[in-house]
């Protein structure tokens, strides 16, 4: 009996220590990193500026969310310090943004193909990440004549810049908050020539004091391209003429030029609300009164 006493103190302590470690090496270990997930875009406006977007996302409980205060390097054409675009930090909305410098103008005339680099070298709590972006030089040319937008689809080849078939371009007008089209037809697709038409169907949108408002043609996340764009000013709006206000009633005018209605409503509900405390006041002093009375 003693001896099985003893052979099971040995085992219980021997499974014990085992736990121990086990669970020591569990925590040494630690958590294990979350990945990144990079995402590169490239744009282009008026033939000129082109610049990168990189989006980052994480995934948490199985859905991608942005990663923002990521550290990122973003290269051109090859991971060294002479093609270094630029060092970004992703926002909140895990966005960073960085135009290619002039110092790297040469490395940028030297191709008619570029690949973008993005590189985040991890931390405590992410894996390391990269990701690239091949894009072809390619340019838009656009032209106007009799309320029909005339865009011209290039690629760039050895030293030509020869014309695009298959290329989807968009035609809009210049917003606040976004690019309106130009009629009821989403998109255009280039023919044999480059060439894409779309006829304006805005006649009565506002434009400035003289009617002018800013056409754009763009090709949005083509494969072979990125986002390319160029705008033009054309007077096929709506002259737009100021009225000033400043001297008359109205809801945004200064305290001595309130609307009349305004005045009255806002005076009489003051009014309503006095003449109610003073009522209540004269009640109180009546029912006290009527207190004293009846002792």
């Amino acid at each position: 009996m003693n001896t099985m006493k003893l052979l099971n103190k040995i085992v219980a302590g021997s499974i014990a220590v085992m736990l121990l470690i086990s669970g020591n090496k569990g925590f040494s270990q630690g958590a294990e990193k979350a990945s990144l997930s990079i995402t590169l875009s490239y744009y282009e406006v008026n033939n000129q500026l082109p610049h990168i977007s990189a989006l980052v996302k994480t995934k948490v409980d199985g859905r991608f969310k942005p990663a923002g205060g990521i550290p990122l390097k973003l290269f051109l054409n090859k991971d060294s310090s002479g093609t270094v675009i630029g060092k970004v930090v992703t926002n909140e909305n895990g966005q960073a943004f960085a135009f290619i410098p002039p110092s790297l103008k040469n490395e940028w005339k030297s191709s008619k193909t570029h690949t973008f680099l993005a590189s985040f070298d991890g931390d405590k709590k992410y894996e390391s990440a990269k990701a690239d972006l091949t894009v072809a030089k390619a340019k838009i040319e656009i032209s106007t004549a009799d309320k029909t937008i005339t865009a011209k689809v290039f690629q760039l080849t050895d030293t030509t810049w020869v014309p695009v078939k298959g290329v989807d371009v968009k035609f809009g007008v210049r917003r606040l908050g976004a690019d309106l089209p130009v009629n009821e037809t989403p998109t255009f697709t280039t023919d044999s020539t480059g060439q894409a038409s779309a006829d304006f169907k805005r006649d009565s949108i506002p434009g400035d004091a003289k009617g002018n408002i800013v056409l754009v043609a763009k090709v949005e996340d083509n494969e072979q391209f990125g986002n390319i764009a160029v705008e033009k000013t054309v007077p096929w709006g709506a002259k737009f003429v100021p009225v000033s206000t400043f001297d008359e009633r109205t809801l945004f005018a200064t305290r001595s030029k309130a609307p009349i209605w305004l005045i009255v409503v806002s005076s009489g509900i003051i009014l309503a609300v006095w003449i109610t405390l003073i009522l209540l006041v004269q009640n109180i002093f009546r029912i006290k009164k009527l207190g004293q009375e009846t002792e």
